[in-house]
């Protein structure tokens, strides 16, 4: 296991997220296979695995209890344990208390090393800046008591909504947890963010460092391309390689649900192989042919809002359009339209085609829009 050194800590570079446990039930994520995932702790322990991840919403509440049951038996300083507080529900905001105490039982520990805000984005960045929840002040007086040893933030929201907690709260973060991949690389902009937390000299976290699972398996030619290029490497590993040729990723995180991908997870984690320029090269090229296949060409060029009567921000909604078909469904671009005034979201579309006018791209935007809303309400 290789490690990178973050403060005073020495910590392995593949950590093992626990949001996609292994579980008995294909309906049912509550039912967590615990014999498996004890037995997955051991291994990941046994193989250099110092890190692990997990948060209150986890498998519907039930990842904290399982991971903290399955970590007791190893001694505490043999293992670091990150959670979160979950500010992506703003019903939480006024309990930042009772959630902390409630962790530390459900965990089985006196102090988390790692503590960090989840999900900064469009909705929740006021009620978290907001003073009168006493969020930050909380969080770092359980900082001075030794019960949380480092505070972060993870973050799903826009560079902008970023910047702003940056500004705000960036001289209290030692790290930031982003969504990093070849493939968001361009596609989500986290290229910005990687520089903006750069700028700070804040730690990069990775979540999502395999998509979900999309950049763990690619299409025959596309994984010939990188056979050519590196015939014993796995397409898996190509991912992870990727992450560490990227400036400042201290730790990749791992959403692992079966005893196999952890294993072959730790063997690339054996050595650091970073990637040479046309290693990059091809990489970005499978990322065009992925999105030129499913997302509309919008390139922001934003003739079309000076002619939409709504004033709608096509450009934005047109990107959260593409997140959405591309994944398939998921949580981002639902969760990011949720942030916006009613009359400001793909619905308040009354289809005039005014914006397609003027679209050099020649994009329909209005079926787009339609589209989008169907999908929201589906």
């Amino acid at each position: 296991m290789i490690y990178n050194e973050f403060e005073n800590l020495k910590l392995s570079a593949l950590g093992l997220g626990t949001m996609r446990l292994p579980v008995t039930s294909e309906t049912d994520d509550t039912q967590i296979d615990v014999e498996q995932t004890e037995k997955m702790v051991e291994y990941a322990i046994k193989n250099g695995i110092n890190y692990f991840d997990t948060a209150w919403g986890y498998h519907s509440g039930e990842s904290e209890k399982v991971i903290g049951n399955a970590l007791s038996k190893y001694p505490r300083e043999s293992f670091y344990l990150a959670t979160k507080f979950p500010g992506y529900d703003l019903s939480n905001m006024d309990k930042v208390e009772e959630i902390f105490e409630a962790k530390l039982k459900k965990c089985k520990v006196d102090y988390f090393d790692f503590y960090l805000f989840h999900n900064v984005y469009e909705k929740n960045i006021d009620p978290y800046l907001d003073e009168k929840y006493g969020i930050l002040a909380y969080l770092l007086k359980q900082k001075e008591n030794g019960r949380i040893k480092h505070l972060g933030f993870s973050v799903h929201g826009s560079l902008e909504v970023m910047k702003r907690f940056l500004e705000a709260y960036g001289k209290h973060m030692e790290f930031c947890q982003i969504q990093l991949n070849y493939l968001d690389y361009k596609f989500q902009d986290a290229k910005a963010k990687v520089e903006l937390l750069n700028e700070y000299n804040i730690p990069i976290w990775v979540m999502e460092p395999l998509r979900g699972g999309r950049l763990a398996k690619l299409s025959e030619e596309q994984e010939k391309k990188l056979k050519e290029l590196r015939p014993d490497e796995n397409i898996p590993a190509w991912a992870f390689r990727f992450l560490q040729s990227i400036p400042g990723v201290t730790m990749v995180l791992s959403g692992m649900s079966s005893m196999e991908q952890l294993e072959e997870n730790i063997k690339t984690f054996k050595e650091r192989k970073t990637l040479n320029e046309e290693e990059k090269k091809a990489l970005f090229e499978i990322v065009d042919e992925m999105l030129n296949k499913k997302v509309l060409p919008c390139t922001a060029c934003r003739y079309c809002t000076s002619h939409c009567p709504k004033g709608l921000n096509i450009p934005h909604l047109l990107s959260l359009y593409n997140e959405h078909i591309f994944t398939g469904g998921g949580f981002i671009a639902p969760m990011a339209i949720s942030a916006l005034p009613e009359d400001k979201r793909p619905s308040a579309c009354i289809g005039c085609r005014s914006c397609e006018k003027v679209c050099p791209q020649q994009i329909k935007i209005s079926e787009a829009m339609k589209d989008f809303a169907k999908l929201l309400e589906e």
